[in-house]
């Protein structure tokens, strides 16, 4: 295929048997159109064609085959918008196309949509982030270090091959955890090293890319390009958003849902949204059907879906068939601690009630075994705050969540660590449903001018096992704007809000609420230096000592959308 701009980009095409003209599947991807090991050994392109499609799987500009320079996203509307056109012109294919991928490949479907291509019928985009600067590369202005690294690494690594670069190519492999593994972790000694920006020399003409995502460390126009929460409105077609809970995308996707059912240019367009939650990591297996695992927990055999099956019948509904009106449940939520499926009308559920529980202590809520409590009365004991020390140098390590390889983890690891406050629920006389998007409000202090608050949600189990359930951070700079970023006044105390995302999820009777309140997550996410200076140019730490306050003029309080059994 030529680009507008006189690109040519590379695809495979999978023919059903027979002859005739085929209704038609698109994917697009950068890691490489005859690779499938971050979709697992299953191929969906033989399955889709199997079943009556002609697929078009192909590799975006500057990756792999295809003509042009790659950059993260920026030329993925406009190509995926001459994609779709060239795939329905094709001599097998009849003219309506529909879109499927995950990940980078979901996010590229969303930005053709946005183009509106006349033959583009239906996508369905599976774990894509909305391209904001507040949750991508970035959370909440804490980059998303790991991931962020690993990922950069690895496209690196391609160009860097074809460039002959064989001397900076064993530097960065010798890097890598494991070299023989795409996408493994970085050695710590490397997830360590300060100031980030050198890692712009480090990749060199792998990825020129990260010097932008480090010197955009705020929200500007280089991220509105991509935010697809500002071009929502110009999408017209059906979609199946597919999400899951243990996803990093796991603040997109249900926004996603939610914006294009209110903005889209049509009713046609708005009435064909469908949200689909899983119990799932970032990258689902394309298995058949899908592992009811993710980390340390099994799900149960309700977890383990078809999700292959369900885009095939989405396909055969609006691309086979011409059909204009919603063919499954508008909502479709996996409930943890349940393990089944529940189909809703609507995100988020207007019949959850918000439930605050509060924070409490008599100062000693440093570990597990410390006397920090959640309770619903704010006035039931502790009014002492609870202090604890930051050191940027002995981080807490990172224990699964949302991110590529997360999930569950136990999180009893913490549990004799003094940074890591501890507040916990007497164990639930009563099943307890929280469903929908969580907060905390935090009223703290500290003596840094920039520090960083994170908060996990667990559910303590009768024999122990912590199961984390949701977590979000907030960094102080970033505490009021993303766009106008200040720092802190040492010593004030000031009250941030946590986004913790969303859930659905019983917590069973006998079993407890927990909350870990702490400053770092490493190597998930970049450690707050306390400097106050700009985070890829810091090379120097300090401590900070953090003061949580929880009286009745600071009610920290989580705030929980619970949904009664009766409903």
């Amino acid at each position: 295929m030529r680009t507008r701009d006189g690109k040519r980009l590379y695809a495979d095409l999978y023919r059903p048997r027979g002859n005739g003209e085929f209704p038609t599947l698109l994917r697009r991807t950068p890691y490489g159109r005859t690779q499938n090991d971050l979709a697992g050994a299953f191929n969906e392109a033989h399955f889709f064609a199997s079943h009556g499609y002609l697929v078009v799987v192909q590799d975006t500009r500057g990756r792999h085959g295809s003509e042009g320079v790659w950059h993260p996203f920026v030329y993925e509307a406009r190509d995926g918008y001459d994609a779709v056109e060239w795939a329905a012109s094709l001599p097998e294919s009849n003219g309506r196309v529909g879109m499927f991928g995950q990940s980078y490949g979901a996010l590229s479907q969303y930005l053709a949509a946005t183009q509106r291509p006349p033959h583009l019928v239906t996508a369905v985009p599976v774990s894509a982030y909305l391209g904001a600067f507040e949750n991508y590369w970035y959370n909440r202005g804490a980059l998303e270090l790991s991931w962020t690294l690993s990922y950069f690494m690895n496209m690196a690594t391609d160009v860097l091959s074809k460039l002959g670069d064989t001397e900076r190519l064993a530097q960065l492999e010798a890097m890598k955890s494991d070299p023989d593994v795409r996408f493994a972790p970085l050695t710590d000694a490397a997830l360590r090293h300060l100031p980030l920006e050198d890692w712009i020399d480090r990749f060199g003409a792998g990825a020129p890319f990260l010097a932008d995502i480090l010197h955009h460390d705020k929200d500007d126009a280089y991220w509105w390009a991509v935010d697809l929460r500002r071009q929502l409105h110009n999408i017209d077609v059906p979609m199946l958003h597919v999400g899951s809970w243990y996803d990093i995308a796991n603040w997109d996707t249900p926004q996603y849902f939610r914006g294009i059912s209110q903005d889209a240019m049509s009713a046609t367009a708005r009435e064909n949204q469908a949200l689909f939650m899983g119990p799932w990591s970032h990258l689902l297996p394309y298995s058949q059907p899908t592992s009811g695992g993710t980390g340390d927990i099994d799900f149960g055999p309700e977890a383990a879906y078809p999700l292959l099956q369900m885009q095939l019948e989405w396909f055969h509904h609006y691309v086979r068939d011409g059909g204009t009106s919603l063919p499954r449940p508008r909502v479709s939520l996996f409930v943890m601690g349940d393990n089944t499926w529940r189909h809703e009308d609507a995100w988020p559920l207007e019949r959850a009630r918000a439930t605050s529980w509060y924070l409490h202590s008599n100062g000693d809520a440093n570990g597990a075994d410390g006397g920090g409590t959640l309770e619903l009365d704010q006035a039931v004991r502790g009014q002492v705050s609870d202090t604890y020390v930051y050191d940027p140098e002995d981080p807490v390590p990172t224990a699964g969540g949302r991110y590529v390889g997360g999930g569950v983890r136990d999180q009893r690891v913490k549990a004799t660590r003094p940074d890591v406050l501890h507040y916990t629920s007497a164990p639930l006389t009563d099943d307890l449903e929280i469903t929908g998007p969580l907060q905390l409000e935090l009223h703290a202090s500290t003596d840094a001018v920039d520090t960083d608050f994170i908060a996990i949600l667990c559910d303590v189990r009768p024999d122990g096992f912590v199961q984390n359930l949701a977590e979000g951070l907030v960094r102080g700079r970033f505490r009021d704007s993303y766009d106008e970023p200040a720092l802190l006044v040492p010593g004030e105390v000031y009250p941030f809000t946590i986004e913790l995302g969303n859930i659905s999820h019983v917590v069973k009777a006998g079993h407890a609420l927990r909350l870990l309140v702490t400053s770092s997550d490493f190597p998930r996410w970049d450690r707050n230096t306390n400097t106050g200076d700009r985070p890829a140019a810091a090379s120097q730490t300090r401590p900070a000592r953090q003061t949580i306050l929880h009286d009745h003029t600071h009610p920290s309080r989580l705030i929980l959308p619970t949904v009664r059994a009766a409903e």
